[in-house]
């Protein structure tokens, strides 16, 4: 993997070289862990920034809190570690004014740049002309190698043992978060199962936390909300996004199923058929040619066939960041390559009532796609 990163580093390097770009900061976690392998406490949120600071012709430079030191240095193949401390003349400022002691012009990535290293160079370095450097990385991740495929892959495998335990779990008068800890405890099983304790391997935790959307009821409609203590009742439809969850080795996939516990309704039933059907219909439109805007107008063709409106995009790519470039929805003219990831996602919401929900994460191929998610895509009952 740090191979890797290291290689991701020198291909930015070289576009930075061909656009004349000396300095480039990133803070970004996810941007982190793809140019320098490492990922973890950077602690942003307690004011604490971890910083990558890459130069065209020098050797890349973090900037880290001296209590996180020695961990990042087992992780990365970055040599040159500068750290900082939160008293004192040793702060992360003066690690960064060092840094960037010769730059006229610094690109960082606008629209994640952390308010308080924005605030910073407004404030102490406001001589320094500052660009976007997100389109230029965004387009370096667009296309994965075949090792961050794999890992994806696996990813994939964890998840769908996830879904699977959460298909497990569902009963009458059986609480969303017992639902909720049975995914978090077959997810952390199956990532151990891909992991060893050598090398780089031994700091990547197997623990998945954070189930992002678990709801029921006529709370299904609602698009994220958190489980509660909430008990099923018979007819519930039940949501599970591991939008936020669903990860390995810092690549991250979209995984959303609806099932229904013991029966459907009609209503319920003829809602989740449109969300798969429309989900299908654009995965049948992707493959190398076609441009991102042409997968989502796909699903909302079935949307408007079946009388409903929606307001999501089909999908998004995916990676290190949930988030990637470029998205599945109108005016996204991207034209789609192989490998290029996506999540890609049916949805209605009838508000108050019911709603239909399906997802998967795929990888285009020269001849269409592949699945990275796997799970029975139709409407799913209860097993208790």
């Amino acid at each position: 993997m740090l191979e890797h990163a290291k290689q991701r580093t020198t291909a930015l390097r070289d576009k930075m070289s061909e656009l004349n770009i000396t300095h480039a900061v990133f803070i970004e976690e996810s941007s982190i862990a793809y140019l320098a392998g490492f990922w973890g406490y950077l602690g942003i949120e307690f004011g604490r920034p971890t910083m990558l600071v890459i130069h065209v012709d020098q050797d890349p430079v973090i900037i880290t809190p001296l209590m996180e030191s020695e961990m990042v240095a087992a992780m990365t193949w970055v040599k040159d570690l500068r750290t900082w401390e939160d008293f004192g003349p040793n702060s992360w400022g003066a690690a960064l004014q060092n840094a960037l002691a010769s730059s006229k012009s610094v690109w960082i990535e606008r629209n994640s740049i952390p308010a308080i290293v924005r605030n910073f160079f407004d404030d102490q370095m406001s001589d320094i002309v500052l660009h976007d450097i997100s389109p230029i990385l965004g387009e370096l991740r667009m296309i994965k190698s075949d090792l961050e495929i794999d890992v994806m892959r696996n990813a994939g495998r964890i998840a769908g043992k996830m879904m699977e335990a959460a298909h497990n779990s569902l009963a009458a008068e059986v609480k969303e978060y017992e639902s909720a800890i049975a995914v978090i405890e077959a997810g952390s099983r199956a990532a151990a199962d891909f992991l060893t304790d050598a090398g780089w391997e031994r700091f990547v935790s197997p623990m998945i936390h954070n189930l992002q959307i678990l709801q029921s009821g006529k709370d299904a409609s609602m698009v994220h909300r958190r489980a509660s203590v909430k008990a099923y009742q018979k007819f519930d439809p039940v949501y599970f996004c591991f939008c936020n969850m669903a990860q390995f080795k810092q690549y991250k996939l979209g995984f959303d199923r609806m099932f229904h516990i013991e029966e459907v309704k009609d209503e319920s039933a003829h809602v989740q058929q449109a969300a798969i059907d429309a989900q299908q219909a654009a995965l049948a439109t992707i493959k190398e040619g076609v441009t991102a805007e042409e997968v989502a107008a796909a699903a909302n063709v079935v949307y408007a066939e079946r009388g409903y409106a929606t307001g999501y995009r089909t999908g998004r790519s995916i990676g290190t960041a949930y988030l990637e470039a470029p998205e599945l929805k109108a005016g996204d003219k991207t034209i789609l390559r192989a490998g290029m990831t996506f999540a890609v996602d049916g949805g209605i919401s009838i508000d108050g009532v019911t709603a239909g929900r399906i997802g998967d994460s795929i990888v285009v191929t020269e001849t269409g796609f592949e699945y990275l998610t796997e799970y029975p895509r139709q409407i799913l009952l209860s097993k208790g």
